[in-house]
């Protein structure tokens, strides 16, 4: 079966998680996805339980359907058999600030000098224009730049805290696969290529601000900013009598049902706070109070139940273990278990949406580091002379370590 980005060849420049997402997207998608890794290789590589040094579950549940490539970019060989490679790449990905690429002699007009057509996609920390374009950027940091620690805190009342899911590295290396397709788009109508700068403090700012930038968006404001209803501390998992649901009344509708499921039509009729969706979100916490009061008379079986029969979004709240027993993930295939040629029987997601000319999928596994190093260096010409060259100095390797 052919796939969406099948003869694209995109160069991927980049380690630890936003961007390696990214390109494993792209990979899955059917682009021939070559991993440049340094000689100590991706430092994601050691996170997590390995069977094999390097292979750990971080590293492997980002980076399957490509192949890696062992180059020493310090050295004249390596950055040297890099620009070969990028001579017919249609991207190059990478995660480096502009500043650090620029030193490596791979600027974005280096780089597009030898090759017009390509897409050149930066994934870092800040724009350029501005005073923190030279700083470096973690997931972590750039949740604290965006507020959503102040977030949590605002909602809750405990102390700041992180979202425990690296949300900025998926979030953005999810965005980026949007702008990296548009780009080809373009690059396939007009035959241009183009620099892409993909900061993650712009695009989470975007993210944050569109829930609750609220009054600020009118000049004068029209009042504070923040949807209420994402910041009251009962918006939360309800606990029932024997454990928890999470549940979403919020519509018209959503409220009408609930109401005369319990047989209390009069209340909901004779109460201004549901009036409509503007006196709820005015009077959400209130609102959502009594309701985790109300969840508490009945099991957790009992409410799922009774929202089913009402027509209102319910479901379990999962824990980890009990997500990878999911009933719904089984039925549609989700886990499947593959055999790594080296690291034995893995568990292995599914691509996670269904085309029906196109299907995107896995294919091939997440490669030992330096594993296809001869193997594409021959691809553009390079003799195994040369390779065993390169590989005595230290530029590369000629077969897996």
């Amino acid at each position: 079966m052919s796939r969406p980005l099948d003869g694209v060849r995109v160069i991927d420049l980049s380690n630890m998680l936003m961007a390696p997402y990214t390109t494993q997207i792209l990979g899955d998608m059917g682009a021939d996805v070559i991993k440049i890794e340094a000689p100590g290789g991706d430092p994601v590589r050691g996170i997590g339980p390995q069977r094999s040094p390097g292979m750990g579950t971080i590293y492997l549940n980002c980076n399957r359907s490509k192949r890696s490539i062992l180059l020493d970019l310090k050295q004249k060989d390596g950055l040297a058999a890099l620009l070969d490679l990028l001579k017919d790449a249609d991207v190059l990905v990478y995660n480096r600030r502009p500043q650090v690429m620029e030193r490596l002699g791979l600027s974005y007009e280096t780089v597009s000098e030898i090759n017009p057509r390509i897409i050149y996609a930066g994934l870092y920390g800040y724009g350029q224009e501005g005073p923190y374009a030279h700083m470096p950027a973690f997931d972590d940091l750039i949740q604290g730049a965006v507020a959503v620690p102040w977030l949590s805190h605002v909602a809750t009342g405990h102390e700041p805290a992180y979202t425990p899911t690296a949300i900025v590295d998926r979030g953005v290396g999810l965005w980026a696969v949007g702008q990296i397709n548009a780009a080809l788009f373009h690059q396939v109508r007009k035959g241009e290529g183009q620099r892409l700068d993909l900061p993650m403090f712009e695009m989470m700012a975007s993210f944050v601000l569109g829930d609750h930038m609220g009054g600020e968006t009118f000049e004068p404001p029209l009042g504070p900013m923040g949807y209420k209803r994402l910041l009251i501390a009962d918006r939360r998992p309800f606990k029932t009598k024997d454990g928890f649901v999470c549940v979403v009344v919020y519509t018209d509708r959503h409220w009408q049902s609930y109401f005369k499921a319990l047989g209390r039509v009069e209340q909901y009729e004779s109460d201004p706070r549901f009036k409509n969706m503007t006196t709820r979100t005015e009077n959400i916490a209130s609102i959502y109070a009594e309701l985790a009061e109300e969840l508490l008379q009945r099991t957790t079986a009992e409410w799922l139940a009774f929202f089913d029969t009402a027509d209102i979004p319910a479901t379990p709240l999962h824990s980890l273990e009990s997500l990878l027993e999911d009933p719904h993930l089984k039925a549609t295939g989700f886990f499947s278990v593959i055999d790594h040629p080296t690291e034995g029987k893995l568990r292995q997601m599914a691509y996670p949406s269904q085309w029906s000319v196109t299907q995107p999928a896995p294919s091939l596994p997440a490669p030992r580091l330096g594993q296809h190093s001869a193997e594409i260096l021959k691809e553009i010409g390079y003799s195994s002379a040369k390779i065993a060259e390169m590989a005595a100095a230290g530029a590369t390797v000629e077969a897996e370590p």
